[in-house]
């Protein structure tokens, strides 16, 4: 009854309680028969251990990593002198002297 081509190994004795009659590895066992609605006692079949199953649960954890991006800004003053010229009137006088020498007698 027993498949002796389980994972774990049979004749491992697990004890799973006090009051629990386990038969020996490689014998039948007998479950509990109902009659007139009252369960008679029988024996208790060891835990058959199956294979492990695996389940695989993909995660996709985020991370945030900063990378500095250096960014220079340069300004170029560019100074422009425009002239421009504005006439500024002025005056000036000028005064020239003649002398007139009239009749003169003693040259």
């Amino acid at each position: 009854m027993f498949n002796k081509n389980r994972c774990m190994d049979m004749s491992m004795n697990m004890d799973m309680g006090k009051d629990m009659n386990y038969p020996k590895a490689g014998s039948d066992c007998m479950t509990s028969t109902k009659m007139e609605g009252e369960m008679i006692p029988g024996v208790v079949c060891a835990p058959i251990y199956e294979c492990p199953v695996e389940r695989v649960c993909h995660r996709q954890i985020v991370h945030e990593v900063p990378h500095v991006c250096p960014c220079n800004t340069r300004i170029v003053n560019h100074h422009i002198y425009r002239h421009t010229y504005s006439p500024c009137y002025t005056c000036c006088e000028e005064n020239e002297v003649c002398n007139v020498y009239e009749n003169k007698c003693c040259y």
